[in-house]
């Protein structure tokens, strides 16, 4: 393997370890060097790593915000599920606090949640009305064939081995059931121009970096033909660039770094970050027109 970069906890600060970002001479696999241990890789995960909003009008902008541009994401699943029978239920897996799934706006009894944290299950039955389990998805207390659709949205690329987690989808999955996976792109124009500062890499939660094609062959390899495909993100694509340009100004690590500002101060850091995100659109489109984007949205099914 050959080093690319290397850094550290920039965006929570969680850590001063230094980890290095390698790609396989070989396969051209991008991933991060060493991988932290099971036992220490959950110290880089804070509490509330998962958005918690609160009552203060910057919160509420914020989620109105990110209720805006998750529409994004709903409406490539809305034209996923148009592919599916039945009224079987959409599972989220690292749902965090539900929102996506209370925007897809189906019947309760229709959307299921899953993920590590109890007080991300707890926000996602309280604040969006969301049935969540708790837990990893290869040992997840469901029939095979319950789904007709499962998402995960920037769930792979945290995992040591995401092939458990498609080839546990694939199991959970109806037969004409839909799969939509979401990674950042490690061979997106933004790291190529911003290296180890790059928000896509998130070091060290991030312990391998997919390029398009290495998603590809590994939804191949576990199974699934690619069906759609999108390079361009509404809720991460923009925000990530800003993210890159000014990390100081984003408003979940500010939090998680327990910045202690005034509320005229709060808001006004937001407003400027949400200025910089705006002004972040155009340079994504472009990028995600040239199939470099961000990030990489793919629909998928089994394969016959």
């Amino acid at each position: 393997m050959r080093t690319l970069c290397h850094g550290t906890d920039k965006l929570y600060n969680t850590t001063d370890k230094v980890f290095l970002v390698v790609e396989c001479r070989e396969c051209k696999l991008i991933r991060l060097y060493p991988w932290p241990e099971p036992d220490e890789i959950h110290q880089y995960y804070p509490e509330n790593y998962w958005y918690d909003p609160g009552g203060d009008t910057a919160d509420r902008l914020a989620e109105f915000w990110r209720r805006f541009v998750l529409r994004d994401h709903v409406r490539f699943v809305r034209k996923a599920l148009e592919s599916c029978e039945g009224t079987a239920p959409v599972l989220d897996v690292g749902c965090g606090g539900g929102l996506f799934l209370r925007e897809l706006n189906l019947p309760q009894n229709q959307i299921v949640g899953l993920d590590f944290s109890v007080n991300a299950a707890s926000v996602a039955w309280s604040s969006n009305g969301v049935p969540v389990a708790c837990g990893a998805l290869p040992r997840a207390p469901f029939r095979p064939g319950s789904f007709r659709t499962i998402t995960m949205f920037h769930v792979l690329e945290h995992l040591y081995d995401p092939s458990a987690y498609l080839n546990a989808a694939h199991r959970l999955l109806q037969p004409d059931g839909r799969l939509v996976v979401q990674v950042p792109n490690a061979a997106s124009w933004q790291f190529l121009l911003f290296g180890e500062n790059w928000n896509g890499l998130d070091i060290p939660r991030h312990l391998i970096d997919f390029k398009e094609q290495d998603l590809i062959n590994l939804l191949d390899y576990c199974g699934f033909e690619v069906v759609r495909r999108k390079h361009f993100s509404l809720r991460d694509n923009p925000a990530g660039l800003a993210t890159t340009l000014a990390l100081g100004l984003d408003p979940m690590s500010r939090r998680i770094r327990g910045v202690q500002d005034t509320p005229r101060v709060k808001l006004l850091k937001d407003m400027a970050y949400f200025a910089l995100v705006l002004a972040s659109i155009p340079l994504t489109m472009l990028e995600a027109a040239c199939r470099c984007g961000a990030s990489i949205m793919i629909e998928a099914k089994r394969k016959a």
